[in-house]
């Protein structure tokens, strides 16, 4: 699982930008691919799971800083390994309930400021929540989602979104948009849309000018609510 498109940044939005330091409990593949981007973006990263052949596998592809084979259940095991002196941590226990659970809570009444927790179902959320945790990810949930939309929508290639009813989209420009000017097409009136940039030959233009023409091929991005979105022609 990676992190490069644009849908990926609903979960790095719930992370602190103000540190340079990332603690990740769990190296299953979603834990993994966290250490791996949050490493190769230049943050130390120290990566925590029970399976000592894991930690290992870390060390060994260079995917974090430093790992450690510990029991995130056990408050003291935390505390020893330095987990309370992190300004975020991220929980990324999936499919042990009780363990993600218990983990998350050990994290917050050790003081941990942020803590980001992957939910397998609305019900791990909502215990999640109930102690303490600062964001809930739902990636299996996400993914779909997305996947969904990219079979449906092909025209969108990328979407991130701002909260369950807005997002911002970018996707080819409609061969019914090609040869009109932006003042032309009057997203805002027509679609309920605001056109935030335009792209050729992968270069990206900021507010484009009213009387640039769209061509059939280019990219647009716009930022909008979902059902405004579906409206716009494949």
């Amino acid at each position: 699982m990676g992190f490069s498109s644009l849908s990926s940044l609903s979960f790095f939005k719930s992370l602190r930008n103000n540190n340079r330091q990332f603690a990740v409990i769990g190296l299953g593949r979603f834990g993994r691919a966290v250490c791996m981007t949050l490493h190769n973006l230049g943050y130390e990263v120290l990566g925590i799971d029970s399976d000592e052949r894991r930690v290992a596998q870390a060390l060994n592809d260079e995917i974090l800083s430093h790992a450690l084979a510990i029991d995130s259940t056990d408050v003291n095991m935390l505390k020893e390994a330095g987990l309370f002196e992190f300004d975020t941590a991220i929980v990324a226990i999936g499919n042990f309930v009780q363990e993600s659970v218990i983990t998350t809570l050990n994290l917050k009444e050790g003081g941990v400021p942020h803590v980001v927790a992957k939910a397998s179902s609305d019900i791990h959320g909502k215990l999640l929540k109930r102690v303490g945790a600062d964001h809930v990810v739902y990636p299996e949930h996400e993914m779909g989602c997305e996947l969904a939309r990219s079979l449906t929508r092909p025209g969108i290639l990328e979407r991130f979104e701002l909260d369950p009813d807005n997002s911002i989209v970018e996707l080819v420009v409609p061969e019914e948009f090609d040869g009109k000017t932006i003042a032309d097409l009057d997203l805002r009136k027509r679609y309920g849309l605001n056109l935030l940039a335009v792209c050729q030959e992968g270069k990206f233009e900021i507010n484009p000018s009213p009387v640039s023409r769209l061509q059939k091929g280019w990219l647009m991005v716009v930022i909008g609510s979902n059902k405004c979105i579906d409206r716009l022609p494949v």
